[in-house]
């Protein structure tokens, strides 16, 4: 068994191991979200923080982890009689991105089950993460439906397996953990809200701090069990503080004043509903738990808001979370309480405040810890401090140049602003497809429903019951059947053949000429891309995004999850010179090719913004033709969004729809409320 990196020798990065901890001491916190790039010991620190979890009493033999206290009386393995059980320490389960549903749900022996008529389960990881943690790493890329039942279990606290008529059900209680690169894409609105606290990380630049990162992580590396032996002592003492604080936590009182201040930060800072309210209540009462007090402060309502209040104030996935501490620090002081006493303890009481995690002065490495690194899983150095939850803007993802094509032109513009984004109605793929799950075109999935059936390639996940009993029915008086069961075998199974929806790779290709360049219309032709960019993040799609001005195209954003960063590229898209419509297509074509190889079950929608001209070189509108029919060959399903304006118009962009094989529609009738029939029209065409 791997020796997992010490708790205890990760310098900095308060914020994260402070969420860490105040949900070890009180789970009903409701996890951590931890967002930030890559090699910042994200999953470092939450792998250890299963070492300092308090064991656990189960029932002996019980694989669903009941408390001998309180046996769950719906137990697939009872009932159990309440009484003494065995001690065994918190497990720590993690959930991969790719995992099936019956992975993670359990697994149902469903011939078994309609031949004998007994349940014969499996548990699956929600079983095994009871009572304990569940890590989902890069959990942003997790398939829908398994988000869906992530959702359900931490709802009821409870997870339900039912096949044809058959159901189990068992506890599922756990403390939720995610990890996220929000440069890979967003989490979903109701998983996000989900999470009690979230905090951000970020490397630091600081080259002391990388030193000290390179020496621990070395010396780990060297000799594991060495380096955990000289962290005992620390491990130990924070182990029991959690312990001391699950104790007193049910002492600690949350007054009225602290509530008035909860409730009042939640309503300034327009956070939607009541889960806000509730988790800053907890957060503050284990706050002051691990302070070692017996009554929330303000201090403590104030770190509980930076702690879950920043991911609940995001409307769409174009905005940063953070949080307007001078505005925090204004609503506290209008709505302090006077009910805290004279003789209340000392704020910092044991341990030092209820806002800092565990000190570290006196690890074995000595010094001021406080100013050393994280050590990360792969090296790579952390920012002391870097978790606080930035400021209203912060953490905006970063074009670092790539935002602006690198063709040459002369003319270029200061890049204008979106217009603000509106809903679009839905351009889908024509046909069936059977790529990755999402919310646009028809395909073949897991879920949705039922159209037919066929024999299982492999194993069985979703059976169609008629078709199974069908399939068995002739052969009952060969098999001896006496009773009343139906003989089933193997060979009777009949898998569901389920029709849903997936997510398909929209690419954007923006004409940023000098013909586009007037700042009104340009920013009328942004505001257009914006809204279909959040189309495309509810839709759970893939974006990306090709521009072409001066004399070439560039790829401004290869095919990415993270609509936010699309968003980011596009605001800083500069705008001049000649209209190489012809090498903005073949851009695009060669970014498909490309995606095709990397992801072949995913289809693509190419969505072409621009008036139709082409200028520059020989016969630039003929090539621009030649570029267009490599798509119509390929049957790529398109759309063009035809930007011309003013009174006399050439009608550029429909010529090149045609010679797409797709459809063109205008900026007007792109809105939702102006283009009921421009979906049938795009499967028209492509037909």
């Amino acid at each position: 068994m791997t020796t997992p990196f010490p708790f205890t020798a990760v310098v900095g990065q308060d914020d994260l191991r402070l969420a860490l901890l105040l949900n070890a001491v009180s789970p009903a916190v409701g996890g951590v979200l931890v967002r930030g790039e890559k090699g910042t010991a994200k999953s470092t620190a939450v792998r250890a923080l299963s070492a300092l979890m308090p064991e656990v009493p189960v029932v002996a033999g019980c694989r669903f982890s009941c408390d001998p206290g309180a046996p769950d009386p719906a137990c697939p393995d009872g009932p159990h009689e309440a009484g003494a059980g065995a001690q065994r320490p918190a497990r720590m389960v993690e959930l991969p991105v790719g995992a099936s549903e019956d992975r993670l749900v359990g697994a149902l022996d469903i011939e078994r089950a309609l031949a004998e008529g007994v349940k014969a389960f499996e548990p699956g990881l929600l079983a095994d993460a009871h009572r304990g943690i569940l890590y989902v790493d890069e959990v942003n890329l997790l398939h829908d439906h398994l988000v869906d039942l992530l959702l359900d279990a931490a709802a009821m606290g409870a997870s339900y397996v039912e096949r044809e008529g058959v159901s189990v059900r068992h506890a599922a209680r756990f403390l939720l953990v995610g990890t996220m690169n929000p440069e890979e894409g967003e989490l979903r609105p109701q998983l996000l809200d989900r999470f009690g606290l979230t905090v951000e990380v970020a490397a630091s630049r600081e080259p002391e701090q990388r030193v000290e990162v390179v020496r621990r992580r070395l010396a780990y590396d060297d000799d594991p069990g060495g380096f955990a032996a000289r962290w005992a002592d620390d491990e130990a003492a924070v182990r029991q503080r959690i312990v001391a604080a699950r104790e007193l936590l049910p002492s600690v009182r949350l007054g009225d004043g602290a509530l008035r201040q909860i409730a009042a930060t939640c309503a300034a800072f327009e956070v939607d509903g009541m889960r806000a309210d509730i988790v800053m209540a907890r957060t503050a009462t284990a706050l002051a738990a691990w302070a070692g007090r017996t009554e929330v402060l303000a201090e403590d309502v104030r770190q509980a808001a930076l702690l879950a209040l920043p991911h609940r104030r995001r409307r769409n996935p174009f905005d940063a979370p953070g949080l307007d501490e001078d505005k925090l620090d204004e609503t506290l002081e209008e709505f302090s309480g006077d009910d805290e006493s004279d003789d209340d303890p000392d704020p910092d009481g044991p341990g030092g405040g209820g806002g800092q995690p565990p000190s570290q002065s006196d690890g074995p490495q000595g010094g001021d810890s406080a100013a050393r690194p994280e050590a990360g899983e792969d090296g790579e150095p952390q920012a002391s401090g870097a978790g606080e939850p930035q400021a209203s803007g912060a953490g905006e993802p970063q074009a670092s140049g790539a935002g602006e094509p690198q063709a040459s032109g002369a003319g270029e513009q200061t890049p204008a602003r979106a217009s603000e984004p509106f809903r679009t109605k839905v351009l889908s793929v024509p046909g069936i497809g059977e790529g990755a799950a999402g919310r646009r075109s028809r395909a073949r999935t897991e879920h949705g429903r039922t159209t037919g059936a066929r024999r299982p390639r492999g194993a069985l996940t979703k059976l169609h019951l008629a078709a199974t009993v069908q399939a068995a029915a002739p052969h009952q008086r060969a098999r001896g059947r006496s009773g009343r069961g139906l003989v089933v075998r193997r060979d009777d199974l009949r898998q569901a053949v389920r029709e849903g929806r997936e997510g398909n790779l929209v690419l954007f290709v923006v004409d940023a000429s000098g013909s586009m360049a007037a700042r009104q219309r340009m920013s009328a032709v942004k505001g257009a891309v914006l809204s279909l960019l959040l189309d495309a993040y509810q839709r759970r799609d893939k974006v990306g995004l090709v521009t072409f001005r001066g004399t070439a195209g560039d790829v401004a954003l290869p095919p990415t999850s993270s609509v936010d960063a699309a968003a980011a590229r596009l605001e800083s898209l500069p705008t001049g010179g000649r209209t190489p419509l012809a090498a903005g297509l073949l851009k695009a074509h060669e970014v498909l090719r490309v995606e095709r190889l990397r992801d072949p079950a995913r289809r693509a929608l190419v969505v072409v913004v621009t008036d139709g001209r082409a200028t520059g070189g020989p016969e630039p509108v003929a090539l621009a033709g030649r570029a267009a029919r490599l798509f119509a060959a390929e049957g790529v399903a398109s759309v063009v969004v035809d930007c011309e304006s003013g009174p006399v118009r050439l009608g550029l962009a429909g010529q090149l729809a045609g010679e797409l094989g797709g459809t063109a529609v205008t900026l007007d009738e792109l809105r939702a409320e102006s283009i009921a029939g421009l979906v049938k029209d795009v499967q028209r065409r492509a037909a």
